[in-house]
Protein backbone atom coordinates (compact mmCIF):
# COMPACT_ATOMS: atom_id res chain seq x y z
CA UNK A 1 0.00 0.00 0.00
CA UNK A 2 3.16 2.39 0.37
CA UNK A 3 3.70 2.96 -3.02
CA UNK A 4 0.19 3.07 -4.03
CA UNK A 5 -0.14 5.69 -1.66
CA UNK A 6 2.21 7.71 -3.08
CA UNK A 7 0.85 7.09 -6.41
CA UNK A 8 -2.38 8.73 -5.51
CA UNK A 9 -0.85 11.73 -4.14
CA UNK A 10 0.93 12.64 -7.53
CA UNK A 11 -2.89 11.46 -8.85
CA UNK A 12 -5.03 13.87 -6.40
CA UNK A 13 -5.65 17.39 -7.69
CA UNK A 14 -4.55 20.64 -6.13
CA UNK A 15 -8.00 21.69 -5.18
CA UNK A 16 -8.47 20.89 -1.24
CA UNK A 17 -12.00 21.12 -1.75
CA UNK A 18 -12.27 17.95 -4.41
CA UNK A 19 -14.57 15.08 -2.80
CA UNK A 20 -12.25 12.25 -0.88
CA UNK A 21 -12.82 9.01 -2.44
CA UNK A 22 -11.92 5.83 0.00
CA UNK A 23 -12.09 2.64 -2.70
CA UNK A 24 -11.89 -0.73 -1.14
CA UNK A 25 -11.01 -3.27 -3.22
CA UNK A 26 -8.30 -6.13 -3.00
CA UNK A 27 -7.30 -5.87 -5.94
CA UNK A 28 -4.64 -4.13 -6.58
CA UNK A 29 -4.97 -3.56 -10.41
CA UNK A 30 -8.58 -2.68 -9.46
CA UNK A 31 -7.57 -0.26 -6.99
CA UNK A 32 -4.81 1.62 -9.35
CA UNK A 33 -7.49 2.02 -12.17
CA UNK A 34 -10.18 3.29 -10.21
CA UNK A 35 -7.48 6.02 -8.64
CA UNK A 36 -6.45 6.83 -11.70
CA UNK A 37 -9.69 7.44 -13.00
CA UNK A 38 -11.36 9.15 -10.55
CA UNK A 39 -8.21 11.26 -9.65
CA UNK A 40 -8.52 12.53 -13.58
CA UNK A 41 -12.05 13.80 -12.80
CA UNK A 42 -11.16 15.95 -10.14
CA UNK A 43 -11.49 13.96 -7.37
CA UNK A 44 -8.87 12.52 -4.27
CA UNK A 45 -8.81 9.19 -3.64
CA UNK A 46 -7.15 6.99 -1.00
CA UNK A 47 -7.04 3.18 -1.68
CA UNK A 48 -7.39 0.53 0.87
CA UNK A 49 -6.83 -3.43 0.25
CA UNK A 50 -8.64 -4.55 3.69
CA UNK A 51 -11.24 -3.20 6.33
CA UNK A 52 -8.32 -3.07 8.57
CA UNK A 53 -6.79 -0.28 6.50
CA UNK A 54 -10.23 1.01 5.58
CA UNK A 55 -10.44 2.02 9.18
CA UNK A 56 -7.09 3.13 9.57
CA UNK A 57 -8.35 5.87 7.08
CA UNK A 58 -11.58 6.73 8.15
CA UNK A 59 -9.50 7.32 11.61
CA UNK A 60 -6.88 9.74 10.03
CA UNK A 61 -8.88 11.37 7.10
CA UNK A 62 -11.83 12.81 5.94
CA UNK A 63 -13.52 11.34 3.57
CA UNK A 64 -16.76 11.77 1.61
CA UNK A 65 -17.68 8.39 0.26
CA UNK A 66 -16.79 4.81 0.35
CA UNK A 67 -16.45 2.65 -2.36
CA UNK A 68 -16.95 -0.57 -0.67
CA UNK A 69 -16.05 -4.26 -2.34
CA UNK A 70 -18.61 -6.59 -1.09
CA UNK A 71 -16.16 -9.68 -1.76
CA UNK A 72 -12.95 -9.27 0.37
CA UNK A 73 -11.23 -12.59 1.17
CA UNK A 74 -11.18 -13.46 4.59
CA UNK A 75 -13.67 -10.77 5.65
CA UNK A 76 -16.81 -10.02 5.99
CA UNK A 77 -17.73 -7.74 3.66
CA UNK A 78 -21.66 -7.12 4.52
CA UNK A 79 -20.55 -6.40 8.20
CA UNK A 80 -17.79 -4.16 7.38
CA UNK A 81 -20.58 -2.16 5.45
CA UNK A 82 -22.99 -2.31 7.83
CA UNK A 83 -19.78 -1.25 10.84
CA UNK A 84 -19.52 1.60 8.26
CA UNK A 85 -23.34 2.34 8.67
CA UNK A 86 -23.88 2.42 11.86
CA UNK A 87 -20.85 4.00 13.04
CA UNK A 88 -20.73 7.52 10.43
CA UNK A 89 -22.94 9.05 8.20
CA UNK A 90 -20.71 9.20 5.55
CA UNK A 91 -22.25 7.89 2.31
CA UNK A 92 -21.26 4.23 0.81
CA UNK A 93 -21.39 2.70 -2.62
CA UNK A 94 -21.05 -1.55 -2.87
CA UNK A 95 -19.82 -3.07 -5.24
CA UNK A 96 -21.08 -6.58 -6.08
CA UNK A 97 -20.63 -9.32 -8.74
CA UNK A 98 -22.83 -9.78 -11.27
CA UNK A 99 -24.92 -12.88 -10.53
CA UNK A 100 -24.77 -11.43 -6.50
CA UNK A 101 -28.23 -10.36 -6.45
CA UNK A 102 -28.62 -11.29 -2.74
CA UNK A 103 -25.57 -9.13 -1.88
CA UNK A 104 -27.43 -6.37 -3.41
CA UNK A 105 -30.66 -6.49 -2.02
CA UNK A 106 -28.89 -6.91 1.04
CA UNK A 107 -26.27 -3.91 0.58
CA UNK A 108 -29.73 -1.63 0.09
CA UNK A 109 -31.11 -3.10 2.97
CA UNK A 110 -28.64 -2.59 5.64
CA UNK A 111 -28.82 1.29 4.01
CA UNK A 112 -26.07 1.98 1.41
CA UNK A 113 -26.71 4.64 -0.91
CA UNK A 114 -25.57 2.72 -4.60
CA UNK A 115 -24.77 -0.61 -5.88
CA UNK A 116 -22.43 -1.22 -9.11
CA UNK A 117 -22.10 -5.07 -10.11
CA UNK A 118 -18.46 -6.00 -11.63
CA UNK A 119 -18.08 -5.73 -14.58
CA UNK A 120 -19.26 -2.11 -15.22
CA UNK A 121 -17.97 0.69 -17.01
CA UNK A 122 -15.84 4.10 -15.46
CA UNK A 123 -18.23 6.33 -16.77
CA UNK A 124 -21.01 4.33 -15.22
CA UNK A 125 -19.03 4.42 -11.94
CA UNK A 126 -18.19 8.02 -11.94
CA UNK A 127 -21.87 8.95 -12.54
CA UNK A 128 -22.60 6.67 -9.60
CA UNK A 129 -20.29 8.14 -7.81
CA UNK A 130 -21.04 11.83 -8.35
CA UNK A 131 -24.66 11.24 -8.34
CA UNK A 132 -24.52 10.18 -4.63
CA UNK A 133 -22.33 12.83 -3.86
CA UNK A 134 -24.50 15.36 -4.94
CA UNK A 135 -27.47 14.44 -3.20
CA UNK A 136 -25.41 14.37 0.34
CA UNK A 137 -24.30 18.04 -0.31
CA UNK A 138 -27.83 18.72 -0.96
CA UNK A 139 -29.24 17.38 1.95
CA UNK A 140 -26.41 19.11 3.64
CA UNK A 141 -27.20 22.36 2.63
CA UNK A 142 -31.18 22.15 3.12
CA UNK A 143 -30.43 20.84 6.66
CA UNK A 144 -27.84 24.10 6.99
CA UNK A 145 -31.01 26.48 6.19
CA UNK A 146 -32.94 24.97 8.99
CA UNK A 147 -34.53 22.64 11.14
CA UNK A 148 -37.39 22.20 9.46
CA UNK A 149 -37.79 18.95 6.87
CA UNK A 150 -41.03 18.00 4.80
CA UNK A 151 -42.30 15.36 6.17
CA UNK A 152 -42.69 16.94 9.88
CA UNK A 153 -44.48 19.85 8.24
CA UNK A 154 -48.38 20.00 7.37
CA UNK A 155 -48.62 22.43 5.14
CA UNK A 156 -46.79 25.56 3.87
CA UNK A 157 -48.37 29.33 3.20
CA UNK A 158 -46.95 32.04 1.02
CA UNK A 159 -48.82 35.36 0.10
CA UNK A 160 -52.62 33.64 1.12
CA UNK A 161 -51.40 30.14 -0.96
CA UNK A 162 -51.29 27.19 1.02
CA UNK A 163 -49.41 23.95 0.15
CA UNK A 164 -50.79 21.24 1.86
CA UNK A 165 -48.01 18.40 2.62
CA UNK A 166 -50.44 15.71 3.62
CA UNK A 167 -53.19 16.23 0.98
CA UNK A 168 -50.53 17.46 -1.46
CA UNK A 169 -52.94 20.14 -2.62
CA UNK A 170 -52.27 23.21 -3.46
CA UNK A 171 -54.99 25.96 -2.10
CA UNK A 172 -55.41 29.51 -3.98
CA UNK A 173 -56.23 33.08 -1.68
CA UNK A 174 -59.24 32.85 -3.13
CA UNK A 175 -60.12 29.43 -1.76
CA UNK A 176 -59.69 27.73 -5.31
CA UNK A 177 -58.40 24.02 -5.23
CA UNK A 178 -55.34 24.41 -8.17
CA UNK A 179 -54.53 20.89 -9.56
CA UNK A 180 -51.08 20.32 -9.56
CA UNK A 181 -49.15 17.43 -11.50
CA UNK A 182 -46.44 14.84 -9.34
CA UNK A 183 -43.50 16.67 -10.21
CA UNK A 184 -44.99 20.43 -9.81
CA UNK A 185 -45.98 19.12 -6.72
CA UNK A 186 -42.86 18.09 -5.50
CA UNK A 187 -41.01 21.04 -7.13
CA UNK A 188 -43.23 23.83 -5.20
CA UNK A 189 -42.79 21.55 -2.00
CA UNK A 190 -38.72 21.72 -2.47
CA UNK A 191 -38.87 25.68 -3.36
CA UNK A 192 -41.31 26.30 -0.05
CA UNK A 193 -38.90 24.55 1.92
CA UNK A 194 -35.42 26.82 0.51
CA UNK A 195 -37.37 29.84 0.55
CA UNK A 196 -35.07 33.04 -0.14
CA UNK A 197 -32.30 30.74 -1.51
CA UNK A 198 -30.82 30.35 -4.59
CA UNK A 199 -31.08 26.45 -5.78
CA UNK A 200 -29.30 25.32 -8.92
CA UNK A 201 -31.08 23.28 -11.73
CA UNK A 202 -29.10 20.14 -10.09
CA UNK A 203 -29.85 21.30 -6.39
CA UNK A 204 -33.91 21.25 -7.60
CA UNK A 205 -33.50 17.77 -9.37
CA UNK A 206 -32.04 16.41 -5.85
CA UNK A 207 -34.44 18.26 -3.56
CA UNK A 208 -37.50 16.87 -5.92
CA UNK A 209 -36.57 13.23 -6.44
CA UNK A 210 -36.08 13.34 -2.26
CA UNK A 211 -39.95 13.80 -2.22
CA UNK A 212 -40.58 11.22 -4.55
CA UNK A 213 -40.82 12.97 -7.90
CA UNK A 214 -40.33 12.56 -11.42
CA UNK A 215 -38.84 15.24 -12.22
CA UNK A 216 -35.89 15.00 -14.74
CA UNK A 217 -32.96 17.68 -15.23
CA UNK A 218 -34.34 19.08 -18.35
CA UNK A 219 -37.55 19.54 -17.88
CA UNK A 220 -36.61 21.43 -14.36
CA UNK A 221 -37.17 24.90 -16.71
CA UNK A 222 -40.62 23.28 -17.97
CA UNK A 223 -42.02 22.44 -14.49
CA UNK A 224 -40.88 26.06 -13.19
CA UNK A 225 -42.93 27.83 -16.31
CA UNK A 226 -45.78 25.26 -15.88
CA UNK A 227 -45.87 26.31 -11.40
CA UNK A 228 -45.64 29.67 -12.63
CA UNK A 229 -48.57 30.14 -14.91
CA UNK A 230 -50.26 28.44 -12.12
CA UNK A 231 -49.13 30.76 -8.84
CA UNK A 232 -47.59 34.50 -10.98
CA UNK A 233 -50.40 36.75 -11.32
CA UNK A 234 -47.99 37.19 -14.56
CA UNK A 235 -46.00 34.31 -15.54
CA UNK A 236 -43.64 36.46 -17.71
CA UNK A 237 -42.90 38.76 -14.60
CA UNK A 238 -42.52 36.31 -11.99
CA UNK A 239 -43.08 37.13 -8.34
CA UNK A 240 -42.24 33.64 -6.60
CA UNK A 241 -40.35 31.98 -8.94
CA UNK A 242 -37.46 34.29 -9.92
CA UNK A 243 -34.80 34.19 -12.07
CA UNK A 244 -31.20 33.79 -11.04
CA UNK A 245 -29.44 34.50 -14.01
CA UNK A 246 -27.05 31.71 -14.73
CA UNK A 247 -27.16 30.12 -11.55
CA UNK A 248 -30.68 28.69 -11.45
CA UNK A 249 -34.17 29.33 -9.55
CA UNK A 250 -34.91 31.31 -5.96
CA UNK A 251 -38.18 31.04 -3.95
CA UNK A 252 -38.94 35.05 -3.23
CA UNK A 253 -42.04 34.48 -1.13
CA UNK A 254 -42.17 34.83 2.45
CA UNK A 255 -43.07 31.25 3.82
CA UNK A 256 -44.73 29.72 6.74
CA UNK A 257 -44.29 26.42 7.74
CA UNK A 258 -47.45 24.86 9.39
CA UNK A 259 -46.91 21.90 12.21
Amino acid sequence: MHTERCRVALFSPPMSQSPHILVVDDDSAIRELMTEYLTENELRVTAAASGAEMHKVLAESVIDLVVLDLRLPGEDGMQLARQLRDTSAVPVIIVTGKREEADRVMGLEIAADDYITKPFSNREFLARIRAVLRRYQVQRDAAAAGPAKGAERRAYRFSGWELSVLARRLTAPDGRKVELSNGEFNLLLALCQAPQRVLSRDQLLELSRLHGAEVYDRSIDVQILRLRRKIEVDASAPQFIRTARGAGYVFAAQVDALN
